[in-house]
C-alpha cells in the first residue's frame, strides 16, 4: 500500500499490530533502522496469529493446520506512525497482512468489511460509523473495581478516574484517534468512551488499536482495563454500539428533513431481518450473553424505535447529518471487522430488497412478544450461524468455521468447570 510511513523524528521503535480473529491487536516492535525494510519486503510473523484465540491457544483450523506447516504471512504498515505520548522514541502504526504469495490473506477478518465497503461504494455509497465502547477498570491484584457504588454520568466519579481516563482521552487522541468523550457507566469501575464517526474500515482499525491502548494505559496507571462483556453478574455489562449512516456526495442519505429516510429504513430492515442469524459476530463467549437480559438496557430482540434504549435497533434523528441508525446488542470484546460487516451486509440487502422494518416500538421494548427474540447463549448463536448464507456469504467458509471452532471450545471449556457458587453452595450442605 503506498502512502507516506516516515516516522516522527527521534523514533528508535515502531510498534506496529494487526486485529486477530477476536480484534485483539497482535504485532511486534521493530527498531528503526529496520523500519525502511519493513515497509518494503513487510515483518513475518505465523499466519496463526489470525487464528489464535484469546489466550493465545492454537489448533488446528482451515488454512493454517500441521498440514499447512503453520505459515507466514507478512506485516506491513497500514497507518502512517505516530509518536507515542506516553514512552519515549516509540512509535505507534497499524498494519495490515499480506501471504507470502503478496495476496490477502484468506482468513484475515479486516478483508470481511472491506468486501462491504466496497460493495457499498459501487452502489454510490460510503458508509461511516460512530462506536461506543464501554469497560472496566479494575484493581489488578484483586480484580475488583476500585470505587463504590453506581454514579452514572457523575462529575464526581469523572474526577475521580479522571488520573486515569484523562491521559486515556488525550493521549489516544493524540496517537491518532479522535475521542468525543467519556463518562462513568452503570457500574462501580465502569466507564464508556466513544470514538468519533468516520468511514467504516478506519473506524474497526480504530477499535482494534483504542482496545490494545486502553489497556496499555490503564496499566501504567495501576489498573487492570477489561472489555469482558460481563464480567460480574450483579453489575451492568460492556457493550458496543455502532452507529451506521450512508453518504453519497457528501449528503447523509439517512436523512429527510431530519428524519430518518426510505433508504435509512430499508438499511435498518435489512439488519433487523437478519439480526438473530448474526448475533454471534458481535457475542462470541458464553460470558458476553450474560449481559443479555432483560431490563439491562442491552436487547433480547430485534426490535427498533425512536430514541428508545429498549429496542436492539435505535433511530436517532435531528441535524441531517446526524440522523442514524444505532445497533446495541454487541459486547465490548468482539471482533470489529466481523461486527461492522455483517451489519452492512444486511443493511446493502436490505436497501436492494426494498425492505420495510415492522412497526417501531414505542414503549417497553422487553415486553414485546411479536418480534423475533436474540440468541440468549452461544450455541443458540452458533446453530444461527451455521444455517446463516449471510454470514457464509459475508465471512466466507473457511472465516465462519474457524469462528464457530471457537466458540464450541468455549462453550465446552466453560461448561466443564466446577464454579465457586457450586463450591459454596453445594459443598458444606450435601
Amino acid at each position: 500500500m503506498d502512502g507516506d510511513f516516515s516516522l516522527p523524528p527521534g523514533t528508535h521503535t515502531v510498534a506496529m499490530g494487526m486485529g486477530d480473529m477476536n480484534g485483539i491487536m497482535r504485532g511486534k516492535r521493530i527498531p528503526a533502522s529496520h523500519w525502511e525494510t519493513t515497509c518494503k519486503s513487510g515483518n513475518a510473523l505465523t499466519v496463526a496469529l489470525l487464528t489464535i484465540d484469546m489466550t493465545s491457544d492454537i489448533w488446528d483450523t482451515p488454512y493454517v493446520n500441521f498440514d499447512s506447516g503453520y505459515p507466514d504471512m507478512h506485516m506491513f504498515p497500514l497507518t502512517k506512525p505516530v509518536a507515542s505520548p506516553w514512552e519515549e522514541g516509540v512509535a505507534i502504526c497499524m498494519a495490515y497482512g499480506l501471504g507470502t504469495d503478496h495476496k490477502p490473506v484468506p482468513i484475515d477478518p479486516r478483508g470481511t468489511l472491506v468486501a462491504q465497503v466496497e460493495r457499498a461504494a459501487k452502489m454510490g455509497f460510503e458508509v461511516l460509523t460512530g462506536t461506543e465502547l464501554e469497560f472496566f477498570l479494575l484493581d489488578p491484584e484483586t480484580l475488583k473495581p476500585k470505587e463504590k457504588g453506581i454514579q452514572v454520568y457523575s462529575m464526581e466519579r469523572a474526577a475521580e478516574l479522571e488520573h486515569v481516563l484523562g491521559p486515556i482521552r488525550r493521549q489516544i487522541n493524540e496517537a491518532g484517534i479522535p475521542i468525543e468523550q467519556s463518562n462513568p457507566e452503570y457500574g462501580a469501575g465502569q466507564v464508556e468512551v466513544n470514538i468519533r464517526y468516520g468511514e467504516a474500515l478506519k473506524s474497526a482499525d480504530q477499535v482494534v488499536m483504542f482496545r490494545s491502548l486502553v489497556k496499555t494505559l490503564a496499566h501504567k496507571h495501576g489498573y487492570l482495563a477489561t472489555f469482558m462483556g460481563k464480567p460480574f453478574i450483579d453489575q451492568s455489562g460492556s457493550g458496543f454500539h455502532t452507529h451506521y449512516s450512508l453518504w453519497k456526495d457528501g449528503k447523509n442519505v439517512f436523512a429527510d428533513k431530519g428524519k430518518i429516510s426510505q433508504i435509512g429504513l430499508s438499511f435498518l430492515a435489512g439488519i433487523q431481518r437478519h439480526m438473530p442469524e448474526i448475533t454471534l459476530a458481535g457475542s462470541n463467549t458464553p460470558n458476553a450473553f450474560r449481559r443479555r437480559q432483560p431490563y439491562t438496557f442491552c436487547p433480547t430482540n430485534a426490535s427498533w424505535g425512536y430514541d428508545n434504549r429498549t429496542v436492539g435497533l435505535r433511530v436517532i434523528e435531528g441535524e441531517d447529518s446526524a440522523v442514524r441508525v444505532e445497533k446495541r446488542d454487541a459486547s465490548a470484546e468482539c471482533n470489529p471487522y466481523y461486527l461492522l460487516a455483517c451489519d452492512i451486509a444486511a443493511g446493502l440487502d436490505g436497501i436492494e430488497q426494498g425492505l420495510e422494518p415492522g412497526d417501531p416500538c414505542m414503549g417497553n421494548a422487553y415486553a414485546l412478544e411479536d418480534v423475533a427474540p436474540l440468541p440468549g447463549d452461544l450455541g443458540t448463536a452458533v446453530a444461527l450461524a451455521q444455517d446463516s448464507e449471510l454470514m457464509k456469504r459475508v465471512l466466507g467458509d473457511d472465516r465462519l468455521t474457524i469462528m464457530i471452532q471457537q466458540a464450541e471450545r468455549e462453550i465446552e471449556f466453560v461448561a466443564n468447570q466446577i464454579t465457586q457458587v457450586e463450591i459454596d453452595r453445594y459443598m458444606g450442605n450435601f
